[in-house]
């Protein structure tokens, strides 16, 4: 818990915060609010789903004190429209997880509009890399949100696992950097370390593996604005 500081009160202090550059981009046909607080920083925050409001909030309070960059979704959706098609933007950060999630979730579509659309993502999809990848040494902050998620779904798939919540399972750090592991699991909250690049799933913590740049997510029951932002907190009071 966050002593004495409401959601409210939070929220009521971006608006007295300097956010540099704040402005709505479209980026692989998805619509983000890109902000910035202090002007080098070289962190780097997001939010990808548009139904997390939780994560939205935490995320644009957080901004209004710590310094670094951020894109959150503008949309109310958990999936985007590209190109008249449905997918998931976490899964479109590589050729092969945005073509399993057109074909998930369009399976009606034409073959030559899924190939269509995969090679104009291609076209497009280094920038938005290019705005989430970290400065050297720094990191990428995501965070999520979930209903009927959990550590248990990524424990075989993981490296390492430090169930310090066993009681709170929709609560857990997701690391990729095994010396952010080393930290995190000596803190009070649950985490697990994901190192493996393959199978290449289209997800951030496949790319981070990929691309050798620290990635930390963040997941939290939806709702629990409190309870997400005590992590956040701890994260950023902690972690280098």
């Amino acid at each position: 818990m966050i002593s004495g500081i409401s959601r409210r009160g939070f929220l009521a202090g971006v608006l007295a915060a300097p956010l540099y550059g704040a402005a709505d981009r479209d980026i692989c046909g998805v619509r983000f609010r890109a902000l910035r607080h202090g002007r080098r920083s070289p962190r780097r925050y997001l939010v990808i789903h548009g139904d997390e409001d939780t994560a939205r909030d935490v995320l644009l309070a957080h901004l209004g004190s710590a310094d670094g960059a951020g894109l959150v979704v503008t949309g109310k959706k958990r999936h985007v429209m590209v190109r008249g098609l449905e997918l998931d933007p976490n899964r479109m950060y590589s050729r092969a997880g945005a073509e399993a999630s057109l074909r998930k979730l369009n399976p009606e579509a034409e073959e030559r509009r899924i190939l269509s659309t995969l090679r104009w993502l291609n076209g497009r999809r280094e920038k938005l890399l290019r705005m989430l990848t970290p400065g050297r040494d720094s990191r990428l902050f995501a965070l999520h949100n979930n209903r009927n998620y959990s550590i248990q779904d990524e424990v075989e798939a993981s490296d390492q696992v430090a169930m310090n919540e066993p009681d709170k399972p929709r609560h857990f750090f997701l690391c990729t950097d095994p010396r952010d592991f080393a930290i995190l699991k000596g803190s009070p909250y649950n985490v697990v370390l994901q190192t493996k690049a393959e199978p290449d799933d289209g997800s951030m913590s496949r790319l981070a593996a990929r691309r050798g740049f620290r990635y930390i997510n963040l997941e939290c029951a939806i709702g629990d604005f409190e309870g997400q932002m005590a992590r956040v907190k701890w994260l950023e009071a902690h972690l280098p």
